[in-house]
Parts: structure tokens; sequence; C-alpha cells
């Protein structure tokens, strides 16, 4: 077995978010040689379960083992079938099993990535539910630099406590690029209200959440749609009551006509 390999690859393993707990296991597979070879990882995030799948293959011209990719299995809480997804190892930033948890939860995560030629760039990466390629992985849109999306100046149009503190803010920060839902304390009319909040690069924006985790935006609209029904509804019941009183109204002659043709013919 090649001992640099293996400190490498332990080393690699660890950094991605899988831990030391697979030191023994990789050690003892890596002695085998054989062509491949796979290590399991599971986790869990508050009642959601992922099962991971770490690939290793051999090299044809030496005795060295690279890690290759890792299949995430996500399964919710609620819900009966398991969403999958492979994540690839490149020589650059790798995306942590804590970030591709986050990614297939729908979230955005910011990563310095490389390109074909070697350069290193900046980018939003977020998980594409619509599109899918031939082997069943959901596509990885990027927002890049020049796309214009500003964590910090977003989140400096919300009154949120943390950011009066520039230590607090930096973790803030670095925990929304890492592509959590981050705890946040909103300063409202005096009173300190707690609040979820998380990076939506695409929109250019954070989603905030409730205690309850309800989106507060579609909570509002949900509002203001409701206020609009009520509206159109008083304004049915008020065209329904014009009519009434139109067809009112327009009894009133004829029984008036009647009245006085009956009076005519009596005389």
């Amino acid at each position: 077995m090649n001992e640099k390999n293996f400190e490498y690859l332990k080393d690699q393993v660890k950094y991605t978010g899988f831990g030391e707990g697979l030191e023994s296991e990789l050690k003892a597979k890596m002695q085998k040689e054989e062509p491949n070879f796979t290590l399991n990882h599971n986790a869990q995030y508050g009642n959601d379960t992922t099962m991971a799948t770490l690939n290793f293959k051999k090299s044809d011209q030496s005795d060295m083992y690279f890690f290759n990719s890792y299949k995430v299995e996500l399964q919710k809480e609620n819900s009966k079938e398991a969403l999958e997804q492979t994540f690839y190892i490149n020589k650059g930033s790798n995306i942590t099993m804590k970030e591709a948890f986050n990614l297939m939860e729908g979230r955005s995560v910011n990563k310095d990535l490389t390109n074909k030629e070697g350069e290193i760039y900046n980018a939003w990466v977020q998980m594409d539910f619509k599109q899918a390629d031939t082997n069943g992985n959901f596509k990885l849109n990027q927002y890049h630099q020049n796309y214009g999306y500003d964590l910090e100046a977003t989140l400096a149009k919300h009154p949120i406590k943390e950011l009066e503190n520039p230590k607090y803010k930096e973790d803030l920060i670095d925990s929304m690029k890492k592509g959590n839902l981050q705890s946040a304390t909103f300063l409202k009319e005096g009173n300190e209200l707690k609040q979820y909040i998380e990076a939506s690069p695409q929109f250019k924006t954070i989603n905030v959440y409730d205690g309850n985790m309800q989106r507060i935006d579609n909570r509002h609209s949900k509002e203001e749609k409701q206020s609009e029904v009520e509206k159109a509804s008083v304004k049915q019941d008020s065209k329904k009551q014009n009519q009434i009183a139109d067809d009112d109204g327009s009894e009133v002659p004829k029984e008036a006509k009647k009245r006085r043709k009956s009076q005519s013919n009596s005389m």
C-alpha cells in the first residue's frame, strides 16, 4: 500500500466532511489492492437522514487510488422516496457533505471553483430540480461574481441585530455562504424577533422564515391574496344588492300602474 497516498486520501475524506471515522476501513480496503472500492457514511441533519457512498478507483498505471465521487441519498422525514445526487471530487474546492445536504435541501452554496484551464473563480451554486442529466443528476446552476449578488449588501437592507457586531456579522455571512439556514435576530418596533434566513442569489435577495419555518414573504402574499379575495367578495355582494334594489325599484312603478288602472276602471 502506498502510505503517502493513504495519508492524502485520509485528509481528503476528512476535509470533504466525512470526518475521521472511515480511516481504518479506508486503510484496510487499500491494502487489498482491488481495482475499486466504496466506503459508506451515514449522517442525521435534524429529522432528515443522509446515506453517502464514497467511490474510490485505483490507477491503471500505479498503486495509487483516487477519491472520484460520492453519491448521497437524502431521506426527508415526510417523504417516501429518497433524493439522490452524485458529487464529483475536483482538484479545487470540493463540495462538502454538509454543503451537499444544503444543496439537496434547495439552498445555495458559495464556492471557489476551478475551470478547465485551472483558473479559480467564485460562484454561488444551486441545484436545479427541474433539469437532470442522463445519469439522473440534477443540474447545478452557477451565479458568478458578475451576476451581481452581494450577500453583505443584501443583509444590510434588513434590521438584523447580528450585523451590529463585526464578529457576529462575519460568522453569519460565512454560515450562509456554506448554504446553512441561519438563525438571526430581527429588530422590529423595539422588540427582538428570532427568524431564519438563507441566501437566494438567483433573485438577489434572502429568504426569511418565521419561528415555525413558514416563509414570511409567502405568508404576506397569501394575506394580500386573501384580502383581494375578500374585496372581490364584498364587491360581488354589493353588486348583487344593487341589482336587487334595481329590480325592486323597477317593480314599484308596475304595481303603481296596476293600482292606477284598477282605480280608473272602478270610476
